[in-house]
């Protein structure tokens, strides 16, 4: 199958031994080699969430191919390579609401007023010319925001959208609205697959039943379902059960990311992975893989690693908040410029100039000890 096509280079997939291998073709294929090579080397130990006879789903991380947004992914891997800076994601947080106070949130402490609507679509477009292939709506809780749609909507065809939930205000005919205005996924978020952990974790009784019906009416409505895990020391020995929840629900993945010692969990540096917690979700990403049966598993902390892409933040993901700073990801408190006063291209090069930003990081920077050592005001922990 023909996935991507390009003037002078044309790219098809094909499944060999259940496994996706790609192919170059055209003038360009020799270039292209390299980029083609480490694809293939990426894909090795994944599956996809489905293959057809014209279109692969590979992970609701990654557009559909062929498509306009799978073009640009492309595009952002060469990029990439060349050590040309292109945001593949752009977040933004649309509202500061939220039901929940969860114990690990990154930004309990962000005020300032919130972006409107054209503000917001302002980051979009000007995302969308930055070459990014996903954006995503985060909070607070997206659902709670009246415009999500419209703001869905305005994302179009050059990228994916994706929206971060808790499940609460996620009823059935939203839920309909936004497979209508083009979502491609929702992450709902898991915490705990037991009620009571979750509902504790998220400081909110009711949390973990809001979480299965919102699941549930994004199902019905035949979006695509990611149950966003954040992983500490806490649930790590939950990874089967979490696994066994998403195959219950018919998620179509399961993400596992590490807790952040950031925002209400600043000071809690002693709960957060081990190596040997790294190591131990590599396996689990890499064994759930193998087996063509069940969803898809994407563990960050393997994926962000030095095997796999090293640390997104301020490279390839640009993150706005709901007042409009611009940091470099959600989990690293530092603000470069506000989009209601400079464009996000003149933030994103300011941040490229940042010593701590420059060339790959092989992990997550909120786990270097000379970079906390060197930011101690981001880090007070906040009632």
């Amino acid at each position: 199958m023909q996935v991507a096509e390009k003037p002078l280079l044309k790219i098809a997939a094909e499944i060999v031994e259940n496994r996706i291998e790609f192919q170059a073709k055209g003038p360009l294929a020799l270039v292209a080699k390299p980029v083609i090579r480490r694809i293939n080397q990426i894909f090795a130990d994944e599956k996809p969430i489905s293959t057809g006879p014209d279109q692969i789903v590979f992970s609701t991380w990654i557009p559909p191919a062929p498509s306009q947004a799978f073009d640009r992914m492309i595009s952002a891997q060469v990029a990439a390579l060349t050590r040309r800076r292109v945001p593949d994601q752009v977040s933004v947080a649309i509202i500061r609401a939220c039901p929940n106070r969860c114990i690990h949130c990154s930004a309990p402490k962000r005020t300032g007023t919130v972006l409107a609507s054209g503000e917001i679509e302002r980051v979009i477009d000007e995302g969308l010319d930055m070459g990014a292939y996903m954006i995503t709506f985060d909070g607070g809780e997206p659902m709670h925001r009246e415009d999500l749609p419209e703001l869905v909507a305005h994302v179009g065809p050059r990228a994916i959208s994706a929206s971060f939930s808790s499940g609460h205000g996620l009823t059935g005919d939203l839920a309909r609205s936004l497979k209508q205005a083009g979502l491609y996924v929702t992450r709902i978020s898991i915490d705990s697959p037991h009620l009571e952990e979750h509902d504790r974790i998220r400081g909110r009784a009711g949390a973990f039943a809001d979480a299965l019906s919102g699941i549930r009416n994004a199902l019905s409505a035949d979006l695509m379902v990611d149950l966003f895990m954040v992983v500490s020391p806490a649930n790590i020995d939950d990874l089967e059960d979490a696994y066994g929840l998403a195959i219950e629900l018919g998620a179509h993945e399961l993400s596992l990311y590490e807790i952040v010692a950031v925002g209400r969990w600043a000071s809690h540096l002693d709960e957060v992975l081990s190596k040997g917690d790294v190591d131990r979700l590599t396996r689990f990403h890499k064994e759930k893989n193998r087996s063509l049966e069940g969803p898809k598993v994407s563990a960050f902390p393997y994926l962000l690693g030095p095997e796999m892409f090293g640390c997104f933040a301020g490279r390839r993901w640009i993150h706005v908040d709901a007042s409009g700073d611009v940091l470099p990801c959600a989990y690293v408190p530092i603000s470069f410029g506000n989009i209601k006063d400079e464009s996000l291209n003149d933030i994103w090069k300011k941040m490229g100039r940042y010593r701590w930003l420059k060339g790959k990081s092989d992990r997550c920077m909120m786990k270097d000890e000379e970079f906390r050592a060197a930011h101690p005001q981001m880090f007070q922990n906040p009632k």
